[in-house]
């Protein structure tokens, strides 16, 4: 282990000398041009709102119709239990894993997680096995994830709702493949988020022997493109580069940065998953060590699992990080 890093009594590991911080990229006191306060969300940044129920006091669900996404994909809006005081908030993307949509952490218990404290949370559709990414190839439409996400919602929820419209304004997390997603938007988008956040998400696509991108291929094939594929066969070698983590270290630089994997897989398709999701991650951590970007990493016992008790403090670090309410 790298003498910068100690031990703690959980067994995490926790780079010293705590979070640079960050310049807000938007400028001073910049924020949101957000709806006139009561009014409702409506179109806008090439969505159109197709469905949509805010009967509940703090979670917004909507549903969009726009040309990135050959299907109209949901996301959940989750208000501060205050929304209603007038205040402004920072914001989370909270992105799902391989398999799930925008209601995971609604079921695993996100507003629990979040009761009385001061942060909005957006939670969007990414697709089966979408990556995040436009893919290279598809046979069923557009599945555009990443501009959906960054040129499309992120617009969308800053001019519907009262966040910072600003670097420190913005957190990005995720689990599995929605931690991957996290890892590479805060990279590729720098000026997007200061805090950035993988729960059993890889953080290399080309370690390990590139199991992570033939995955994405794979999965992407059968799940969401009908033989098409994320990166391409054969690879896209610029694409991979731009959406890997490993291959962009430098701007993970003035962002907290918070890594969670387990170590006690159990079962074939755990071991194969997890095992991957640790080793990818220890090897950006050697990465981060030797460009002397701290950041927080813990090895938590179980497998490829989302772990309530982290997403709790991920989310406590992420305000403690952002712009206060």
């Amino acid at each position: 282990m790298n003498e910068q890093h100690r031990l703690s009594r959980r067994g995490v590991l926790k780079a010293a000398g705590g979070v640079t911080a960050a310049l807000a990229l938007g400028g001073a006191g910049a924020v949101a041009s957000a709806t006139a306060a009561g009014a409702a969300p409506g179109d806008g940044s090439g969505l159109r709102i197709v469905d949509r129920n805010e009967g509940d006091p703090r979670m917004k669900y909507y549903r969009f119709a726009t040309s990135a996404i050959g299907w109209n994909p949901g996301v959940n809006v989750l208000l501060p239990d205050d929304y209603d005081s007038g205040r402004t908030y920072p914001v989370l993307y909270l992105l799902h894993g391989g398999g799930g949509d925008f209601i995971e952490f609604d079921r695993a218990g996100i507003r629990d997680w979040t009761a009385g404290k001061p942060i909005i949370v957006v939670m969007p559709d990414g697709g089966h096995a979408g990556w995040y990414s436009n893919p290279v190839t598809s046979n069923v439409g557009p599945r555009n994830w990443e501009t959906f996400h960054i040129s499309q919602l992120i617009p969308w929820v800053e001019a519907n709702f009262r966040v910072y419209a600003e670097y420190d304004g913005r957190a990005v997390a995720g689990f599995s493949m929605g931690g991957f997603g996290a890892l590479k938007y805060a990279a590729k988008y720098y000026g997007h988020f200061a805090s950035v956040s993988t729960h059993s998400g890889p953080a290399s696509l080309r370690g390990f022997g590139g199991l992570v991108t033939h995955w994405a291929n794979a999965s992407s094939a059968a799940a969401d493109l009908a033989g098409g594929t994320v990166y391409g066969v054969p690879w896209d070698e610029a694409r991979v580069t731009a959406d890997n983590p490993m291959e962009r270290v430098p701007s993970y630089r003035d962002k907290r940065i918070l890594l969670v994997a387990g170590t006690t897989p159990e079962g074939i398709w755990q071991q194969v998953n997890e095992v991957t999701v640790l080793n990818t991650q220890r090897e950006f951590r050697g990465a981060l060590d030797r460009a002397g970007i701290p950041y927080e990493a813990h090895e938590e016992s179980g497998g490829h699992e989302i772990r309530p008790d982290m997403f709790r403090h991920d989310i406590d670090g992420i305000i403690d990080r952002l712009r206060k309410a």
